[in-house]
């Protein structure tokens, strides 16, 4: 008979278990590790610096993870299909398009909320975890890569950010391709902030299709260990930063 491993139960006090205790491949939660804890600032600094996140739904209690392989961007293996090339070269010509960061921060990970992933009924980003997030936001260290078009924000992600330790969260779009919009303007700003990659958390066919790939959590630990201390990202966006992904971008 196949046993489950422990799985440590936090109080606010208790420091995050090392990774190494997440549970396996071969159990019912792979990259499960804790449960509680709550979503403080703090909490959340220390998970993400510890190569963790928070992923649950509505009535369950804070469960943190950390899943081996990682999915991982790095930002020069982004992949820019040739139509998204074309619709936003488009855009920018007349003048439509415009990327704004953290402008309306809340906006975002509200919208992000309700649209759930796919195979999914629901959505993990249940009201503690946006009300967690918008402080992380307000202490500097979760962001918002908007899409506004024609005025209107159409789409975007969000993302935490520990110095060049970056991990992307959640997107929405209202209209095609926004949310790559949105993304490319992220591999944009890392680019010129000389962040290499960008956190994924897990494998999906879609992200795959973009250029990411999975990395052994021990690389990818170290690499959060290694960068989490560097000067911060400046978070601003110009337009010139878009010739740099058209020259550089491997496009389908």
């Amino acid at each position: 008979m196949n046993s489950q491993p422990t799985l440590v139960q936090l109080s606010i006090h208790d420091p995050m278990p090392p990774v190494e205790m997440a549970w396996g491949i071969e159990t019912a939660a792979p990259g499960l590790l804790a449960l509680g804890g709550g979503l403080a600032v703090e909490r959340l600094l220390e998970a993400y610096g510890q190569a963790c996140f928070p992923w649950y739904s509505a009535g369950q209690p804070v469960m943190w993870w950390s899943t081996d392989p990682r999915m991982v961007l790095h930002t020069e293996d982004f992949r820019m299909h040739r139509s998204l090339k074309k619709q936003l070269k488009q855009l920018l010509h007349k003048e439509q398009i415009e990327i704004r960061i953290n402008h309306d921060f809340e906006k975002v990970i509200q919208h992000c909320a309700r649209t759930p992933r796919k195979g999914q009924n629901g959505t993990w980003i249940v009201p503690d975890m946006v009300h967690a997030f918008v402080q992380l936001h307000r202490a500097g260290f979760a962001h918002s890569i908007e899409t506004w078009i024609q005025g209107e924000l159409v789409g975007g992600l969000y993302c935490v950010a520990i110095g060049k330790a970056v991990f992307g969260e959640s997107m929405f779009s209202h209209q095609s391709n926004a949310s790559k919009m949105a993304l490319a303007a992220l591999i944009c700003l890392c680019k010129q902030a000389e962040v290499t990659m960008i956190d994924c958390q897990q494998y999906t066919p879609h992200l795959a299709s973009m250029g990411a790939k999975t990395m052994s959590r021990h690389v990818f630990l170290e690499h959060v260990m290694q960068v989490q201390h560097s000067p911060p990202v400046h978070w601003n966006f110009e337009p010139i930063y878009w010739n740099q992904l058209f020259h550089d971008a491997h496009h389908l």
